[in-house]
């Protein structure tokens, strides 16, 4: 993957010598955002940052104790700094990486803005006073929304890992388990399966919590007649996927449960279906809310239908009703609408999938547990 990373940051150098996102041109970067950092380099160590020094050399500053052992050993063509002292020591690899832009001869250094903090910013000045710093805004970000095949290849292994996990929960016995014993039985099994964790905190819920975005698992028990949704992730080579399902325990749903499952399931679908190269970021979104609002359950759906996934589970595009923007081919995002009913309980159904044109077959679904309303 060296040459791939060399490629990346060729990229951005030469557009940040043309012009940055919104101050001009520039003849250094700094690039300190963790996912940002990995993604150019293939580096992962703590606190690390990246420099495209003026001199034309790439730079990796690290922390103390957080060098070439903590990581991929990097390319042939980039420099590797550790900073001196013990893991204890008080520095900051951003501070540092300035000071050797400014000693390279460089004139405007260009910053992740939205990743610093004003301190740190006050810091760089400090530390460089003849540097001009400018804002990168996010152009690392905007250049990782297309994925290559092989940062594919990893988020297929990551929904392969999800789906063994998933699947091998439902064949144990759930009744009278608690949602944080079954969340943290995930995790594990995630683990077991080559996962190097999981990619956001996994979320069960029951009865009554069953729906909920964002629900933390608490000590309620699993009960005949739940609602159970399951949301969960495994990141490999730090790509994240995602997977939502909902089940039944215990016996045949109800009559309500069969249609809000009925319901949801099928705005899911039309979301899926949507995705296609060209299309704008919120019809995919529009498809799915038109589903709920005609069943009655407009108002139930949350802000958006989905995201993009790659180093970070929420990366762009937003496939939200205020989404600006088209769909790429070779784009993962998620399609995850959900309806909560407070008191009773609710569905999501969240997939993982590629947007490839109809001509390749259409988005490429890389979660495949079932979406059949199963009593456990």
């Amino acid at each position: 993957m060296s040459e791939v990373h060399v490629s990346r940051r060729t990229r951005l150098r030469d557009r940040c010598a043309a012009s940055t996102a919104h101050d001009g041109p520039a003849d250094a970067v700094l690039i300190s955002r963790p996912a940002n950092v990995r993604y150019l380099t293939g580096r992962a160590a703590p606190g690390s940052v990246l420099l495209l020094g003026p001199d034309g050399a790439d730079t990796l500053v690290s922390l103390p104790g957080e060098g070439p052992a903590h990581g991929a050993h990097p390319a042939d063509d980039l420099r590797e700094t550790v900073l001196p002292g013990d893991a204890s020591a008080d520095v900051d690899a951003v501070v540092a990486a300035a000071t050797l832009a400014e000693k390279g001869g460089g004139r405007t250094l260009a910053v992740e803005e939205h990743h610093l903090t004003v301190a740190r910013h006050r810091a760089l000045g400090t530390a460089a006073p003849s540097l001009r710093l400018a804002d990168l805004g996010p152009a690392v970000e905007q250049q990782r929304v297309v994925k290559d095949e092989e940062e594919i290849s990893a988020l297929r292994i990551a929904a392969e890992i999800t789906d063994q996990a998933l699947g091998e929960l439902l064949e144990s016995i759930l009744v009278g388990r608690t949602e944080r014993h079954l969340a943290l039985e995930l995790e594990r099994r995630l683990i077991d399966h080559g996962a190097e964790g999981a990619a956001f905190p996994t979320s069960v819920a029951t009865g009554h919590n069953s729906g909920l975005p964002g629900h933390r698992p608490t000590d309620r028990r699993v009960e005949e007649g739940d609602f159970l949704t399951v949301r969960l992730g495994a990141r490999y080579r730090g790509y994240c996927c995602q997977i939502g399902r909902t089940f039944v325990i215990g016996t045949a749903p109800d009559d309500w449960q069969i249609e809000l499952y009925d319901n949801v399931f099928a705005a899911q679908r039309a979301a899926r279906e949507a995705l296609g190269p060209g299309t704008e970021c919120r019809e995919v979104d529009r498809a799915a809310r038109q589903v709920l609002v005609s069943a009655g359950h407009g108002a139930g759906l949350g802000e958006s239908t989905g995201h993009g996934v790659g180093l970070e589970i929420g990366e762009d595009p937003r496939l939200s009703p205020a989404a600006m923007g088209k769909l790429d081919a070779c784009v993962p995002v998620t399609v995850e609408p959900g309806v909560h009913l407070p008191g009773r309980g609710g569905v999501r159904i969240d997939d993982t999938l590629v947007v490839r044109p109809q001509a390749d077959g259409g988005p490429e679904l890389l979660t495949i547990t079932t979406k059949e309303l199963l009593a456990l």
